[in-house]
């Protein structure tokens, strides 16, 4: 009878240990999916731009509503759908506006994939500086343009990356740095810098007259803009967007 109930005793002592693992296993997943500033981030400035659940602060470029298909959010991911009939949800921007900022963000592309990260935007449009993200390997529009200037981490049609970028391989997810003081612009990726430069400078205004924007009135003028992520049709992820005030 002794032994009985210690088998007893023991039994429900396991189960209790057994809940308590899986429930700190749970917690800590769901924890993990949902994105955190830590306390030295919240002292420099940083706030984050996509709560990991939900749509709020986020709307389509033409200043509707955040599109109600074509972007789906889940486990702390905002990405494109590309379902087959449910069609495209465009481009989303920020509601809030900016001017000197450091945003930093992590994206994954897929096979093929055609994506930005835009700033500097035209009121109410999508035309703007455009943090290119594209897989170089396979998509066609990596070998347009002029010499590279429409690869992955370029200014898009406007300035080429850095020949020793560091891409992440397909499938894996990147890190994008943009930072915004006055007129000087940085882009980074995976922690290396590939674009710099002064824009509104006679150089800048020379590479615009020579690209697709140079019959754009006022491209690139904006001091105060919304960021945007671009929905070119192709799948693309993002996570952990956050930014802070320079």
């Amino acid at each position: 009878m002794q032994h009985h109930s210690y088998f007893i005793f023991m039994t429900n002592k396991t189960k209790f240990y057994c809940l308590a693992f899986i429930f700190c296993f749970v917690t800590t997943t769901v924890f993990a999916q949902v994105p955190r500033l830590t306390k030295k981030e919240q002292r420099q400035g940083w706030q984050l731009l996509f709560d990991g659940t939900s749509s709020k602060g986020w709307q389509k470029s033409n200043g509707q509503p955040f599109p109600q298909k074509g972007w789906v959010i889940n486990d702390g991911v905002l990405s494109t759908d590309t379902t087959a009939g449910k069609g495209r949800g465009g481009d989303i921007v920020t509601e809030e506006l900016f001017t000197n900022f450091e945003l930093t963000l992590e994206f994954k592309i897929v096979p093929g994939s055609n994506s930005g990260i835009k700033y500097f935007l035209l009121p109410k449009s999508s035309l703007g500086c455009e943090f290119q993200i594209l897989d170089d390997e396979r998509h066609p529009d990596a070998k347009l343009g002029i010499n590279g200037n429409r690869k992955q981490g370029g200014l898009y049609d406007l300035i080429a990356p850095d020949a020793n970028k560091h891409d992440m391989p397909v499938g894996e997810w990147n890190r994008a740095r943009i930072i915004v003081k006055g007129n000087h612009v940085e882009h980074w990726l995976n922690g290396k810098k590939t674009v710099e430069y002064e824009r509104g400078s006679e150089a800048f205004k020379k590479l615009v007259a020579g690209s697709k924007y140079k019959n754009i009135k006022g491209f690139s003028e904006p001091t105060q803009s919304p960021i945007l992520l671009q929905d070119h049709g192709d799948m693309v992820l993002f996570r952990n967007i956050k930014i802070r005030k320079l």
